[in-house]
């Protein structure tokens, strides 16, 4: 089958190398997923002209690209993508076109990433939720950019900066929000396993209904695991994510109430995509913001 995909891409690079050439004379680069969008243009400014493949709501474990996906990836000076098996069904293309693709999260040392040996590519690809590992990422991708630009060197690396004190900024924020949370409800449920790093970080214990990949089917045994966790230990609230059905939470949800208990739902939370762009939760501070607020104010 993975023969027959790689057959097809070409294929259609063949059938559509003709067609209309989106770029505007600057340096094209062509993201995955929404976080490395936003961090692409935080660098890049308008010295760049930046494509995400994968918009709000858009779950990067499932997503397949479509034919206008390929025309854009061949177009691009360099296509950035999250790595660690987080784009699964994009992987065996991605690694047909390394000449000119970059695995942004794959720069970070593996004794600061979470072992996953259950998930493809051995190590949870969720490390946007630790700010501090994403700014890692970000000087990374700087780099990156720079060899594209080299004569505007200066500026980008004045945008690095710039962006790399306001995310330390948020780190901070974060940690004495998540501080503010007693202990004893200090625990976030959501519906699969994507906040492992955000927990690491931030010192709350994480649960989630399905495991890091949204591939992952949720049985019937897990939802009564984590119904009988939530009355054990009186668990206020859990969590939708914008990117996954709500169907799996709301099983949680009247399972409790059907044994006499109560939770409530929390809100939603971005997790493998961030929200509509042009809102403030359409970058990737607005989106960890949004998050934090969520869960201390459901929490608290």
């Amino acid at each position: 089958m993975s023969r027959f995909v790689v057959l097809l891409f070409f294929i259609l690079l063949f059938f559509i190398g003709c067609g209309t050439d989106e770029r505007d004379g600057r340096p094209y680069f062509v993201a995955t997923t929404m976080m490395l969008e936003d961090a692409i243009s935080q660098i890049g400014g308008d010295l760049v002209q930046v494509y995400g493949l994968m918009g709000p709501g858009v779950d990067p474990h499932m997503y397949r690209a479509t034919p206008r996906d390929f025309q854009r990836m061949e177009q691009a000076d360099m296509v950035v993508y999250n790595g660690l098996f987080l784009e699964a069904r994009l992987s065996e293309i991605l690694s047909r076109m390394d000449d000119k693709t970059y695995a942004a999260a794959e720069i970070l040392p593996e004794d600061r990433l979470i072992e996953a040996y259950e998930f493809g590519g051995n190590f949870d690809p969720h490390v946007w939720f630790d700010v501090s590992l994403w700014a890692d990422v970000v000087r990374g991708l700087s780099e990156q950019i720079i060899t594209k630009i080299p004569d505007q060197e200066e500026v980008l690396r004045a945008n690095t900066a710039t962006y790399l004190a306001e995310l330390e900024e948020l780190h901070n924020w974060v940690v004495e929000e998540i501080a503010s949370i007693p202990e004893n409800r200090r625990v976030l449920i959501t519906a699969h396993d994507a906040f492992g790093y955000f927990g690491k970080a931030y010192n709350i214990e994480v649960k989630g209904l399905q495991g890091l990949s949204t591939q992952t089917e949720v049985g019937l045994q897990d939802v009564r695991n984590m119904v009988r966790f939530i009355m054990a230990n009186e668990i206020p609230a859990i969590f939708l994510e914008t990117s996954i059905a709500p169907r799996s939470i709301q099983s949680i949800i009247n399972g409790v109430q059907e044994r006499g208990g109560q939770v409530s739902l929390g809100g939603e939370l971005f997790s493998d995509a961030m929200g509509e762009r042009n809102t403030p939760e359409g970058t990737y501070i607005g989106m960890v913001r949004h998050n934090v607020n969520t869960i201390t104010n459901a929490l608290k």
